[in-house]
């Protein structure tokens, strides 16, 4: 395995093992503010400020004519972002991290499967098969042993 491989793979993984991370301390914040919406904003700030920056020291910010081009739906990726966030926020707490983040991986895996097997997106067309229904399956069956506890 080449490298680029190896880092291609480890990235995501790590992006994923700091989701529960990112739940808490905004469940924490959420608390300390009695607001979920404030904490997402807050998180969102941050997080904007820190890839404003980003994009301004690799010189890579957009033109107003690309941003003239983009379609609505082009623009909806932030209102997921912030659904997810404020979800976390109110919802990881209650739940505790174990069971948040199975629900949240049996849900990107039920949207995986779908935009995979209609190729929407942007996404390689992949056509929906038994071994793939069953693995989520399986998920959903942890996320009821794992209720039972």
């Amino acid at each position: 395995m080449n490298p680029i491989s190896g880092w291609l793979l480890a990235l995501p993984f790590l992006a994923g093992a700091v989701l529960p991370l990112q739940a808490g301390i905004n469940g924490q914040l959420a608390r300390q503010l009695s607001s979920v919406f404030a904490a997402a904003l807050i998180s969102f700030a941050v997080g904007s400020l820190a890839l404003l920056l980003m994009t301004l020291s690799q010189r890579e910010m957009p033109g107003l004519g690309a941003l003239k081009e983009l379609t609505w739906w082009h623009w909806s990726g932030g209102l997921l972002g912030a659904f997810f966030i404020a979800t976390a926020a109110f919802a990881g707490p209650r739940v505790g991290a174990l069971l948040f983040m199975v629900l949240v991986i049996a849900g990107q895996l039920a949207m995986a499967i779908t935009l995979d097997h209609f190729g929407w997106a942007g996404f390689r067309e992949s056509p929906i098969t038994f071994g793939k229904v069953a693995g989520l399956l399986l998920i959903v069956a942890g996320i009821w042993m794992i209720r039972r506890g």
